[in-house]
């Protein structure tokens, strides 16, 4: 719709997805090392509030390029809820039941997911593409006053303030957390979860909406209803990663995702919401499998600033999946854009087996000193 609206290229309009994914990449260091040290409740209902400006702007765009720069600041603003949630987490409940936590914070994105998708594409196909964004930044600011009238102040430190007041400096932090094999290989994991997700779910619409499909705008955004599939088994994965490990956990999750983007080559579309279906719960749980893996694996009193770091790498996958595909396209339309999604997963599998793995000494995430 917007390609048509807008006279712009399928890359063009790629880049309303990837200019949010890059403010989020761009700004997700920069809420670690500055909120650290602040009230998490705080930070998290006030970047709420903040994603809800952009969006409602977002309404007011007369071209293409002002569209995409509202969104690049709907992203800037949303690290300051993803990052410190993450850590809210680790923080909050013991360490044997943060994958159980997290599945259930991975399962309300995908709630939020498919509510926004779903919804923006059925406003904009009966009413206008404005009228989708005037909605979606209501329904922020609504969700800012729920999150601070119900979610708990934190109460849990894994380290006391003083002891955070003595930390490096960010760089010093930044170069401590790098040297930390796991961690290096969760961020890597990181980017390839999201580019999977994003890369499918948007280049599919090309293929889905040309012969023999025909999907319709509408059509095309009810496909997110497989995301309330991961409602049910991102939960139920969490539980089990909690008996089976991370390790195994990101195992069949990836292999999930990977089954999954080669179903949608079929020339049925009930085999390819199956392939969806597949492809969007294994994402979940290496969400899941991930994001716990960061409060094993990154230290105390910088858990934030690597959450941030990781949350960098997702979205810069998210931001490569919008406009990367897109070569691939040219070249064999959709069955070349599958062919490397799949080469991307089995790097990410790879990675995850090999980087994952428990180091027979302590593996070096200590923060150097000052």
């Amino acid at each position: 719709m917007l390609a048509h609206i807008f006279h712009a290229s399928k890359t063009g309009v790629g880049m309303t997805v990837s200019a949010a994914t890059l403010g989020v990449a761009i700004s997700a260091p920069v809420f670690g090392a500055l909120t650290e040290r602040l009230p998490r409740k705080r930070i998290i209902v006030a970047s709420l509030v903040g994603i809800s400006v952009p969006t409602l702007l977002a309404a007011t765009s007369t071209s293409l390029p002002q569209l995409v720069f509202w969104r690049f600041l709907q992203g800037v603003t949303v690290p300051g809820v993803i990052a410190v949630v993450i850590t809210y987490i680790g923080e909050e409940w013991p360490p044997d039941r943060v994958a159980l936590i997290m599945s259930f914070y991975v399962s309300g994105t995908a709630l939020g997911g498919f509510m926004g998708r779903v919804s923006a594409g059925i406003l904009a196909d009966r009413f206008s593409w404005r009228i989708s964004f005037l909605v979606l930044g209501a329904a922020s600011l609504a969700g800012a006053a729920a999150v601070a009238a119900w979610l708990p102040h934190g109460h849990r430190r894994a380290v006391p303030q003083h002891k955070i007041d003595e930390l490096p400096s960010f760089p010093y932090q930044v170069q401590g957390l790098f040297r930390s094999r796991r961690l290096v290989a969760t961020f890597a994991v990181g980017f390839n979860v999201l580019f999977s997700l994003v890369g499918v779910f948007t280049w599919i619409t090309f293929h889905l909406s040309a012969a023999p499909f025909l999907l319709s705008t509408s059509a095309l955004s009810s496909l997110f209803f497989v995301y309330l599939i991961g409602l049910v088994v991102t939960p139920a994965a969490g539980f089990l990663i909690t008996r089976v490990g991370l390790r195994a956990g990101i195992g069949g999750a990836i292999c999930c995702s990977i089954t999954g983007v080669l179903l949608t080559l079929a020339p049925w579309l009930w085999v390819v919401i199956l392939g969806l279906a597949m492809l969007s719960s294994g994402v979940f749980i290496s969400q899941t499998a991930s994001q716990s893996h960061l409060r094993v694996a990154s230290p105390p009193g910088a858990r934030v600033i690597a959450a941030g770091l990781y949350l960098t790498c997702y979205y810069l996958g998210g931001t490569a999946a919008g406009v990367v595909p897109g070569a691939f396209w040219a070249l064999g339309k959709w069955p070349a854009c599958v062919a490397f999604i799949v080469a991307m997963q089995a790097v990410a599998l790879t990675i995850a087996l090999v980087g994952w793995r428990t180091p027979m000494v302590a593996d070096s995430t200590q923060i150097p000193a000052a």
